[in-house]
Parts: structure tokens; sequence; C-alpha cells
């Protein structure tokens, strides 16, 4: 430093400082120094001894714990004690719906909400499910709410303003997303008076009617108002003032006026608002018909007036959230498989132990997982453009389904997220534009592999601005989710009463009780047989014997089983052997429909009693159906080839007797063959009960000849005629036969 233009003299006041200032400067460096090796030196003893010293690390978790437990009691006394908390927020409801609409909400966002959460309602208004309520003095419940919004300001301002950093005003039939409402206000500095939500200046009927001043807004009330501390407490004084000068008949509006006037700011006029406070004009919003890109930004989303809907809504953000979660596993296991491939054979835990043994399937590439043991296990890529391509269906080029393109928008909405996830950092978007084609193929046990070529648009914001089309393709798996499964112990299993309708076919009802026999009796299930035998209708009998004669050799053998065989007269029906049949037992049991053509397996009893809940579900299982042994083969194999699963087929079923009369039986006016078995699940659909329908490998129906008779109803005949003709063989083996017989309509 240089002073008019001279150096400083030796012992002057000035060198005196610098000298003192640089031997500061020094013992600060030298105590920096000295704090790194003692720290080093700490920490490499201190690892030294959670590597080989298994009761220091224990000790060491035990102080954390303890630490941790602390920190949690001091934060609950200091939420006790009366401390500032973040969101207060109060939702507006009526008599009429605090027992449906409320109720919904507070047994689904409600109880996430971050901070407290209390109705507000007329007075006099009283709530039979206990939940927390305010019923606000010389309040009705007259539309528009207008009193009712600013006297529970006015009840916040007076007993909350304090003890919360924010204040929500909300519908009841609103859903609020709190996990990412409570980022987005923490986000956000609290000390600042804001009015947070969807800025609306009214529609095209109402302006100019409103009474808004230059560039004054107000917030929707719909999706909510988020209002801060000082927010509130500029206005609570002056509530009275501001119902005393209403200026419109919308109540959302005055609250707009009221914050303009007395606190002076406006509702947000961003943009973004109306995808976090998301709004749908069009009517009400269905939980599973909502757009990805609404799902991943919206904090909150009206109107949703039907509770059921409210819970549906919930259940979607709770699949997103567990989707996340797994994606976050699948992330971590990733990185601790390439960390103990790092490591190899030296790699040891904090306790001394081994490493476990990497699962190498986390490293692979998705695609290269799966690998088949045989040719029909490898799996086919279905095309998609325009139009869909798959050889699997019966037609081979048809249009996208509903399901497919919603899946394939997902995949897309998802894809993009990732890919933009760090765009602000990087000072680029990419866009979607359009799919020029894909590839979508199904893994078994894994997921669904696509291959998309997309259209995307390169966006740059930072530096040089520039806007590029550009194509890329994506390599994509939608892996499942691991299988869970909830034991539940029933206690002793239920009785299932298995009804046989029964004409003639002797042959076939020895087979039947051969297998009732070996995987029914013999195992000691507790089972009880019913045959409803109808002796003068067409079928006949075999060389075999008489259904009688053989259901009394078998009851004679099994003196202790409970079998039954009642004979009916005149024309067979098979919805009127199934309600004889039903009569013969309680009201309480288990009902088991299946005919004599059928085998099963062992495990059949217990599926049973497990898919069937009284008063709840009706199950209806999907059988697999052999083909013409003639045609196919006698080889006993669940596969394409030897048979196809009865998609349409709802004549076996399990059904308790009371479930029963309560959809009201089956028709018993129906003769013949089919029909009664459509009217029957068509019954239990439009009831309350619920159908729980899936394949079952050991439920086969055997093959026979099928005849139609000349007298059955035009719909009955063309049930009949569809079955016999798709039991004789597949496609493919239909076509092996033509090409075969007749190989010169290949060659042209």
């Amino acid at each position: 430093m240089r002073i008019g233009g001279r150096e400083p003299l030796l012992g002057s006041p000035e060198i005196t400082r610098r000298v003192r200032l640089r031997r500061t400067h020094l013992n600060a460096i030298c105590s920096l120094l000295l704090g790194c090796l003692v720290g080093c030196s700490i920490s490499s003893q201190l690892l030294y001894w959670l590597r080989y010293n298994s009761s220091c690390d224990n000790g060491l978790w035990e102080v954390a714990r303890r630490t941790s437990r602390r920190i949690a009691q001091s934060l609950v006394s200091a939420d006790a004690a009366g401390q500032s908390g973040l969101l207060f927020t109060g939702v507006m409801t009526a008599q009429k719906y605090i027992d449906s609409r409320a109720v919904a909400i507070y047994e689904t966002w409600g109880q996430t909400s971050s901070g407290s959460l209390l109705f507000f309602s007329s007075e006099g208004t009283v709530s039979k499910q206990g939940l927390p309520l305010v019923a606000l003095r010389s309040v009705d419940d007259s539309y528009p709410p207008q009193k009712k919004s600013f006297m529970m300001l006015k009840y916040m301002y007076e007993n909350f303003l304090d003890k919360y950093e924010w204040f929500m005003r909300c519908d009841d039939d609103v859903y609020v997303h709190t996990e990412r409402l409570e980022l987005f206000l923490r986000s956000i500095n609290s000390s600042k008076s804001l009015l947070i939500g969807q800025a609306g200046l009214g529609n095209k009927a109402e302006h100019g009617q409103l009474n808004l001043g230059p560039n004054q807004n107000f917030c929707m009330g719909g999706p909510g108002i988020i209002m801060s501390r000082k927010t509130l407490s500029l206005i609570g004084p002056h509530i009275r003032y501001c119902l005393e000068h209403l200026y419109s008949t919308h109540e959302d509006v005055e609250v707009g006026r009221c914050v303009h006037k007395f606190a002076g700011v406006p509702c947000t006029w961003s943009y973004e608002m109306q995808s976090i406070f998301h709004n749908n004009f069009r009517g009400e919003i269905e939980a599973e018909a909502v757009a990805d890109s609404v799902l991943q930004k919206a904090i909150t989303l009206h109107p949703i007036k039907r509770p059921q809907q409210m819970y549906l809504m919930h259940k979607v953000f709770l699949q997103v959230k567990a989707a996340e979660l797994r994606h976050q596993i699948l992330e971590l296991d990733r990185d601790a498989a390439l960390m103990l491939k790092l490591q190899g054979s030296e790699c040891r835990l904090l306790n001394g132990e081994e490493c476990p043994a990497i699962d190498n399937r986390l490293l692979e590439h998705p695609f290269k997982q799966y690998k088949p043991m045989s040719l029909e296990d490898v799996q086919v890529w279905d095309f998609f453009a325009k139009n869909y391509y798959s050889p699997a269906s019966l037609n081979p080029r048809r249009r996208i389904e509903s399901y497919n393109e919603l899946a394939i928008n997902r995949v897309v909405s998802d894809l993009m997220t990732m890919i933009n996830r760090y765009s602000k950092q990087r000072g680029r978007v990419i866009e979607f534009r359009d799919i020029m084609y894909g590839y979508v193929r199904y893994t078994p046990g894994q997921g669904i592999d696509y291959i998309l070529d997309l259209l995307l648009s390169y966006r740059k914001f930072r530096g040089r601005r520039m806007s590029i089309p550009v194509r890329r393709h994506a390599y994509i798996r939608r892996s499942f989710a691991e299988p869970m499964v909830k034991v539940i112990d029933e206690g002793p299993p239920k009785k299932v009463h298995f009804i046989v309708p029964l004409a003639g076919r002797s042959e076939a009802f020895q087979r039947f009780l051969l297998t009732y026999e070996k995987n029914c009796v013999l195992k000691k299930h507790a089972t009880a047989l019913a045959v409803v035998y109808f002796e003068n209708s067409e079928g006949g009998t075999s060389m075999e014997g008489d259904p009688k004669q053989l259901l009394e050799e078998f009851r004679n053998k099994y003196k202790d089983h409970d079998v039954k065989l009642v004979e009916a007269s005149g024309q067979f029906s098979r919805a009127q052997a199934l309600e004889i049949g039903a009569k013969l037992f309680s009201m309480d049991a288990l009902l088991f429909f299946v005919d004599v053509d059928m085998i099963f397996d062992g495990g059949l009893v217990q599926r049973i009693s497990w898919n069937t809940i009284q008063g709840n579900t009706v199950y209806f299982p999907i059988v697999f159906s052999q083909y013409d042994p003639d045609v196919v083969g006698n080889e006993a194999r669940i596969d394409d080839r030897h048979g196809y699963w009865r998609q349409f087929g709802f004549g076996i079923v399990s059904i308790f007797h009371s479930d029963l009369m309560m959809v009201g039986g089956l028709d018993t006016n129906i003769h013949g063959w089919g029909k009664e078995d459509v009217d029957l699940f068509d019954k239990v659909v439009h009831s309350n009960l619920t159908v729980f329908r899936a394949p079952d490998p050991g439920l086969v129906h055997v093959f026979h000849p099928i005849t139609c008779a000349k007298n059955l109803s035009k719909e009955q005949s063309q049930m009949c005629e569809g079955t016999r003709l798709a039991s004789t063989a597949s496609r493919d083996q239909l076509a092996d036969l033509v090409a075969e017989k007749f190989p010169n309509l290949l060659k042209n």
C-alpha cells in the first residue's frame, strides 16, 4: 500500500499492522492443516474399529439410534409446545356432504396433510363419523358460500395465525397431493405477503361485471387458495369490512378483492399455476382417465365430486408413488451389484463378513435377461405404427386398442420426464413430437419391452438458442413389480358342495367319479356331491352301466361321505338341475356348479375356498378346453396346440347359496344347451358382488363331440355351433391340415 506516493517507514503503524495480519493468516493455515491431520487420523482409526470390532459397530449404531430418538422426541415436544407448523388446511363443506365428500377427503389425502386439517360448515352441522369439524356460528349452507369462506378465514386468523406459516382454503371436491404441496411451500419464503393459486379474471360473459381494477385478478377457489401468514395477518382485522362490501356473487372473487385491498398482492400470475392447481373446466375428473402429464405435475385436482372417485384418485397416486419407490430400489440394487462386482473377492462388510453374492441379472441389459428354453418360448415382437400388427390375434392387422395406446402414452410420458429431469441445469429441453413406429413384446415374469422410433424436438434456451428436430430410438422395459402374497389364516377350510347336472353320459360320469374319488374323497377334503339326473332326457347310457348304479356303488363304497342323488323328470335343463341341487343345502353352503365333462386336480377345493367369499366374491374360473384328439393327438398338455381357454364360458362357478338367492338365482325357463350361465354371470355383475375370474390350469374340460339340437333357440344355436367349431383345433393346426391336404393352394 502506498501513502502519498511513498513507501511506509520501517516501524510505522502500517508495517506493524501488516505483520500482525500475516501472522494471523499463518496461524489460521497451520490450524487448518493440523485439524485435517487430526481428523484423518481419527477417521482412519474409527474405520479400522468399525471393520474389525463388531462391538464398537453395535455401540455406534446404538448411539445413532439414541440420537435419532432424542431428535424425534424434541420435534414432538416442539410441536406440542405450539411452535410454528407448516400448513393449516381449511376445507369448506356442507351438512349434506359432511359424511360423504368430507369423509373421503379425511380418509385419503387428509391423513397425510402437512400440518392440521379442519372442516368448516354451517351452524349446527354434526358429523356422524367424528370428523374434526368447526360449525361456524351464524353461517348457513347457502350458495355462494361467501360468508362461510370469510368466517373460516377469520377463524384461522383468531386461532392459528402464530402457529402456521401457510393457510389453505379449499372445497370438499378437491384432491391435494400433500407431499408435493409440502415441497412446493418449503421452497417459498413464507415471510412475504403472498396469495398462491390459479389466477382468474372471470369468463367471457362476466368481463366488466366483477368490478376488478386494472391488473387485478383473483385466485379461483375450486383448485384451492393458499396465503402466507403475513397475508392473513393483513386481511384478518378487515374481514367484517370485506363481508359488508361485496361487489359480486362469487366467493373467490371477493376473497381476492379483499386480499388485494388490504394486503396489496394479486394472485400469482405464473402460467405454470394452471398445471400445479389443475382445474378441469369440462366436468368432473375421472381418476383412471387423467392424463399422465397432469398426474406428474398437479398438486391439486378439481373437481372430484363423487367420494368413490376421491378414493380412486388416492389409489392412482399411491400406485405412482409405489412405482417411484420400486424404481429407486432397482437403482440402488444396481449400484450395490456394481460395487460388489468392482470389489470382487476382497469385499467385506463393516462387521467383517463377506459381501453377499452378486445378482448378475441386475447388470445385464434388460432385453437379454430372458433366455428361452425352446422355440415355443421365444417371444415375438408386435409392430405398430398407424395400425397394430400381431401374429397372436386372429386379425393380424388391426387398430391400436385403447389399453395399448394408454400404455404407450404412459411409457413416452415417463421417458420424457426422465430425459428432462435436469433440463434446467443443462440449458436445454427435449420435447416429444410423435412416434414414427415401434415394437412391443411381453416377457414372462419380467415386464413389457418397447423399441420406439421417436420424433423429438431439441430446444436449447441457454447460450445460442436453437430448435432442431431429431429422431432417436428408445429401448425401454416396463418391469413388473415383485409378487406380493398376503397369507390369511381362515381357520378350517370351507366345505365345498359339488352339484352335477346329468343326462345319460355314463362313460363321462364314471370318469368324473374317479376324479372326484382321487382328488376329494381320498385326500380327505371337506366336500359333498349332489347329482341331479334326468333319466328320460337325451344322452342315453353306455356299456359301462347306468349312472344311478354307478353312483349307488360309489355311495356304498364311501358310506361316510355326503353323496346325494335327485332324479328329475322332463326335458333336460341345466338351470333347473342346478337350482334343485342348490336347494339340498343350507343358505351358508358353498356351492360349486360343475359339468360331468370336467377333470380337476387336488388343489381345486382349496382354490374354490380361497376365491369365494360369502357376501363379497363369486369365483368364475376360466377352464382349459381340449381340442379334438383325432386332430391334435392324445397328448394331455396345457398349451395352445392342445386346447384353448374358455374366456367366454361361465358355466363353472362357485358361489354361496345365500348369494345365489340374492342375485335372483338361475333362469329355469331356459332349456337345452347354454345361455343360463351367461344369464347368471350378468346377474352377478349387476349386483354388489365382485366377480373373480382367473385361468385355472387344474380344471380341464375333456373333449367330447358336440351335437347341437335342432329345437334350440337362435341364440343358443349360435353359441352351440361356435363352441363346436372352436373345439376342433387351433388356427395354426387347421392351417397345417389345409396345407397338407391341398398343397397346390400355397403354390399359387
